[in-house]
């Protein structure tokens, strides 16, 4: 009998640390899906934003409808049809939007110094990390706080689509702060669903659905991450 409790002991701490394993494993897999993202945004935001003949084109007209609003179109797609791509699908999907949403940010390289710009993805990255970490361990549920976040960044929506006509000064500070609230709050949140969801499926034995999982993870993380920055320009950025 002792050496049956043994070894069923024994096995259920093998299966823990399997899924530790998996668990670091996917957690790694998520990051560097929404670093190769950033990297993506990055890239094109930066060569497009050099380039003023190209920037007058893509913010005159209709043309800047299209570029603001291709990636969110993006984003509904990909959410949309993730079960019905493929693993290698989902991941070009997503790296198309990145490069869309390189698009639509590439101004900034106009308007803010390159300094300051540099300055705010650092202060993100340092503030994304600690938000995510304390998703990552802390033992408290988190999980009801994303009704609540999910009502507010649809708020935010419809007060920033409604300040392109008032152009208030005020009410683009007041989103600003409370943007980067509500998505520091989901930073930790959306790192707590990604564990949680890694060990349901785990657990329930659907490892093939895992890279997928692992992509919609990067994509929630990138949002997270981009519009922190974003908010966060708005205070820290110094004009050209």
């Amino acid at each position: 009998m002792a050496d049956h409790q043994t070894i069923r002991r024994a096995g259920t701490a093998a299966g823990a640390l399997d899924i530790d394993e998996g668990l670091r494993a996917h957690m790694n897999r998520v990051y560097g899906i929404m670093g190769l993202g950033m990297a993506t945004t990055g890239v094109v935001a930066y060569f497009t934003g050099q380039n003023e003949a190209l920037l007058q084109t893509l913010f005159t007209g209709y043309m800047r409808w299209i570029v603001m609003f291709a990636p969110l179109v993006m984003v509904f797609f990909l959410g949309g049809m993730i079960n019905r791509l493929s693993e290698n699908a989902a991941r070009l999907a997503f790296i198309a939007f990145s490069a869309l949403m390189g698009l639509s940010i590439s101004w900034i390289f106009a308007v803010y110094t390159g300094v300051s710009i540099t300055q705010t993805f650092f202060t993100t990255a340092i503030a994304f990390g600690g938000l995510s970490m304390y998703g990552y361990t802390t033992k408290r549920d988190i999980s009801g706080w994303g009704s609540f976040l999910i009502m507010g960044v649809i708020g935010l929506i419809v007060a920033s689509i409604l300040n392109i006509w008032l152009a208030s000064s005020a009410m683009t500070f007041a989103i600003s702060i409370i943007g980067l609230l509500i998505f520091a709050g989901l930073t930790a949140y959306d790192t707590q669903n990604i564990k949680n969801t890694y060990l349901q499926m785990a657990h329930a034995g659907q490892s093939e659905w895992l890279g997928k999982a692992a992509i919609m993870g990067a994509l929630n993380l990138y949002l997270d991450f981009l519009n922190m920055f974003m908010f966060l320009l708005h205070f820290m950025g110094g004009q050209d």
